[in-house]
C-alpha cells in the first residue's frame, strides 16, 4: 500500500507539539460526506469479515487476570472463565461448574487451581468429569480465548496478531466499554475515518484521508487499509500530526497503526467481542482497545516510567471517543435491524 514519500509532517523539532495556523471551525472544515461512500465502507468491511479469526476472541486486558483471581466473562453466548496457573500461564475454560453448575467466576484459585465454591470441586485446567477447558492465549497486552464452536472456522494455534512497538519499550493500556450492536457495527465505524474530526472535534482536527483500499489479491490483508493525516488535540491551537494507517487483519480487529509524525510505530487495536442477547433479545458487544504507545525521543522513558498513572488517562481517553462511537454503532445496528439503513 502507498500512503505516499517525503515527509509531509516537516523536521521533527524539540517537542512533539505543533501549533494550528488559522486553525478553522468546526462549521466551516471540509465535508466529506462525499468521500465517505457507503459502498467503499461496506467493501472493505465485507473483506474483512471474509479473513480467518482461527475462532479467537478477545476477552480483555492480560493484567486484569491476575493470579489468585478468576476472569468471568459471556463470549459469544459461552460463559467463560479465565485464571491464572502456578506458573502463570493463561488457562480458560467453561464458566460452569461440571458438578451441579456453579458459577466458576466467583470461585477462588489456590495454588493456580480453580476451586468451585459450591462443593469443593478443584479445576487445574485440564479436562475433568466432562469439563474440556478451552484454548487460552496472552500477547501481553490481551487475553484470548478460543471457542471452536461459536466461530465455526478451521481453528488456529495462536490468534491473528499485529505488529507492535516492542513492550519493552512501550507504554500499553486497554479500555473495555459495551454496547447495544454486533461487532460488525464496530468495524465498520473504525473502517470509515472520514467521520474522526467532525463526529470527535474535541481529538481530531485537519484530517484528510490520503489513501483508500486498492481491493483484494494475494497480499490484500496488508494493502487493504485507510491512509489518514491526521492532528491530535492536546489543547487549544496545539495539536501533534500523524498520517495514520487503518487495517482490518480479521474479522472483529481493526488497527490502527501510526506510520509517520510523532509516535511513529506505536498502534490502536481495536476487538469486537460479542456477548450474547439482553433480556429484549438484542445484541451485545465488547470494544476492547488496546493503545500501545511508543516513542524514540529520549524523553519517553519517563513516560514508561509513569506508565502506572498514564495508563488512567489513556483509558479515559478512549473511553471518551467510544462513549460517541458505540452511539454511532448502536445506531448503525437499529437501523440495519429495522430495514432502514441507507443503502
Amino acid at each position: 500500500m502507498t500512503v505516499g514519500t517525503g515527509d509531509p509532517f516537516g523536521k521533527r523539532g524539540r517537542y512533539p507539539l505543533r501549533l494550528r495556523r488559522n486553525p478553522v471551525p468546526w462549521e466551516r472544515q471540509r465535508p466529506t460526506w462525499r468521500e465517505a461512500k457507503p459502498g467503499l465502507i461496506a467493501d472493505a468491511l465485507k473483506r474483512a469479515l471474509a479473513r480467518p479469526s482461527g475462532n479467537w476472541y478477545v476477552v480483555g486486558a492480560a493484567r486484569d487476570i491476575r493470579p489468585g483471581r478468576p476472569h468471568g466473562r459471556t463470549v459469544a453466548g459461552t460463559e467463560v472463565v479465565l485464571w491464572r496457573d502456578a506458573e502463570g500461564r493463561l488457562r480458560a475454560g467453561p464458566g460452569a461448574c461440571p458438578h451441579l453448575g456453579a458459577p466458576l467466576k466467583d470461585s477462588p484459585v489456590r495454588c493456580g487451581t480453580l476451586i468451585c465454591h459450591w462443593h469443593g470441586l478443584a479445576l487445574d485446567g485440564e479436562p475433568f468429569a466432562g469439563w474440556e477447558p478451552f484454548p487460552a492465549y496472552d500477547d501481553g497486552v490481551l487475553a484470548w480465548v478460543r471457542l471452536d464452536r461459536a466461530g465455526g472456522e478451521e481453528p488456529s494455534e495462536r490468534p491473528v496478531l499485529p505488529a507492535r512497538p516492542d513492550p519493552a519499550t512501550a507504554v500499553a493500556a486497554v479500555y473495555t466499554g459495551v454496547g447495544t450492536c454486533e461487532p460488525d457495527d464496530v468495524v465498520a465505524n473504525r473502517l470509515d475515518p472520514w467521520h474522526g474530526a467532525w463526529f470527535h472535534p474535541y481529538s481530531f482536527v485537519d484530517l484528510t484521508v490520503v489513501n483508500t483500499p486498492e481491493g483484494e489479491g494475494a497480499d490484500a490483508a496488508e494493502r487493504d487499509g485507510f491512509a489518514v493525516d491526521v492532528s491530535f488535540k492536546v489543547a487549544g491551537r496545539a495539536v501533534v500530526p500523524v498520517r495514520a494507517v487503518f487495517t482490518a487483519p480479521e474479522p472483529r480487529t481493526v488497527v490502527m497503526h501510526i506510520m509517520e509524525g510523532e509516535g511513529r510505530g506505536s498502534v490502536v487495536e481495536t476487538h469486537a467481542t460479542p456477548l450474547g442477547t439482553d433480556a429484549r433479545g438484542r445484541p451485545r458487544t465488547a470494544v476492547v482497545e488496546a493503545v500501545v504507545a511508543a516513542s524514540d525521543r529520549p524523553g519517553f522513558a519517563v513516560a514508561r516510567a509513569a506508565a502506572p498513572v498514564l495508563r488512567p488517562l489513556m483509558r479515559a481517553a478512549a473511553g471518551r471517543l467510544w462513549r460517541d462511537d458505540l452511539a454511532y454503532a448502536e445506531r448503525r445496528w437499529t437501523l440495519r435491524s429495522t430495514g432502514r439503513f441507507p443503502g
